[in-house]
């Protein structure tokens, strides 16, 4: 009686009959935006816990007989509550989770040429996730406000001001003024808990609409099995009940391996690090930017010129003009790599080697920036460290794409 009121109001059957009975694909691989979605779902969840104890300000209040930015005493108060530092250690392990995921999904998709007609939107609203989630996970950098989260953001600070011609605008834009200033605290909660969950909503939301509207690219040998029985339909499993209980199991699974993880691998200790203070203590970023860290690295601190009025910096090279190369780059993939009509299966990887090649090299690049990174750790010069990240790109490139073109050469593979 209930359940017919609400469809008589609602259309339930209706609602059911048309999106839960849609075929979710059976293959492993499509289970790394669930993934990521589940991350962002738990990331959520603990956030708003985070929010109710956090205060976003940068006056001084006493803990512990010590004068400290409020900030970093509400962060301290929040690992000494009953579960207080574990929700926090699941808050970041979750971020980092859903940037990985989101990685894996997208070169998922790169090598199976599942970017192409008619799917080039869906591409580009996955890079705007990927960029999204980096940049909220940059402006959850600061919150803690200890020595270590306001040298890191300094870092960015800087690269923003080098930006030529707007530099000065977008950095006090950015950070609410001067860094640090009173207003930036605020500034980046704001962004963290506000703006950037909302536009990530949005950009999930349109890439779940684009996707239920173009159907998931379906694996090679679904071709032959849909021609056997004569239909159109995807082959796979109904989104409800049968993938609706998978993603559920797989999600408890997830939130499992999270807490695990949470409860053995600790964070970057605020108590350790203290809070700010005139000194700089040796700090990395995390690993999603190691790359632009590593490269920022190898340019020579002396290198600088102007174009135009504005001024070109190695900051501007590594932290503007790398990034932003590497985005166009991704962008223009589906544009480069062209399909004539609608391409409804994945591709073979092993039968595409100059774009499977030209990833491969892509990938060892920027280990090779990661590696760069630790250059003073490992004793290497910027120059040698320039050149052995060049020989194995080249050669990761050349000798991938050798292998792969023998290897249809020898099958007599059409290569596309």
């Amino acid at each position: 009686m209930i359940f017919k009121w609400f469809d008589e109001r609602l259309e339930i059957e209706k609602f059911k009959a048309k999106f839960l009975r849609k075929t979710f694909p059976s293959h492993p691989t499509f289970l790394l935006g669930e993934l990521a979605l589940f991350s962002f779902i738990t990331l959520v969840m603990t956030g708003v816990f985070l929010g109710f104890l956090y205060e976003p300000s940068t006056k001084m209040v006493s803990l512990f007989g010590a004068m400290v930015p409020a900030a970093y005493a509400s962060v301290v108060r929040i690992d000494l509550l009953p579960m207080g530092l574990i929700v926090r250690r699941i808050h970041h392990w979750s971020a980092m989770l859903m940037i990985a995921a989101i990685l894996a999904h997208l070169m998922r998709i790169y090598f199976s040429s599942a970017y192409r007609k008619p799917r080039e939107i869906n591409w580009l609203a996955g890079l705007g996730l990927w960029g999204l989630t980096m940049f909220a996970a940059f402006t959850g950098y600061l919150l803690p406000y200890s020595q270590f989260s306001v040298t890191a953001t300094s870092i960015a600070y800087f690269i923003s001001k080098s930006v030529p011609w707007v530099g000065d605008w977008m950095s006090r834009l950015l950070f609410a003024g001067e860094f640090p200033s009173e207003a930036t605290v605020p500034r980046f909660f704001f962004m963290h808990v506000m703006l950037i969950p909302a536009a990530l909503i949005g950009l999930i939301g349109l890439h779940l609409v684009i996707l239920v509207k173009q159907k998931h690219t379906e694996p090679p040998a679904n071709k032959n099995r849909k021609e056997a029985q004569g239909g159109k339909r995807l082959i796979g499993l109904p989104i409800w009940p049968e993938q609706g209980v998978i993603s559920m199991s797989f999600y408890l699974f997830l939130l499992f391996v999270i807490v695990l993880v949470s409860t053995y691998i600790p964070l970057n200790p605020v108590e350790t690090y203290g809070p700010p203070s005139p000194g700089t203590p040796v700090m990395r970023p995390d690993w999603y930017f190691l790359p632009i860290y590593g490269f920022l690295k190898l340019i020579p601190g002396d290198l600088s010129f102007s174009i135009l009025g504005g001024k070109i910096t190695p900051e501007t090279i590594g932290g503007v003009i790398f990034p932003g190369f590497l985005v166009l780059v991704f962008a223009s993939i589906p544009f480069l790599d062209r399909a004539k009509g609608p391409q409804p299966y994945m591709a073979n990887p092993l039968r595409r080697p100059f774009m499977t090649s030209f990833g491969i090299a892509g990938g060892v690049f920027l280990c090779m920036d990661v590696v760069a990174g630790y250059i003073d750790v490992l004793h290497i010069a910027p120059q040698t460290m320039i050149i052995y990240t060049i020989l194995a790109t080249l050669a990761a490139g050349g000798i991938s794409f050798a292998l792969l073109r023998l290897y249809n050469g020898k099958r007599g593979n059409d290569v596309t």
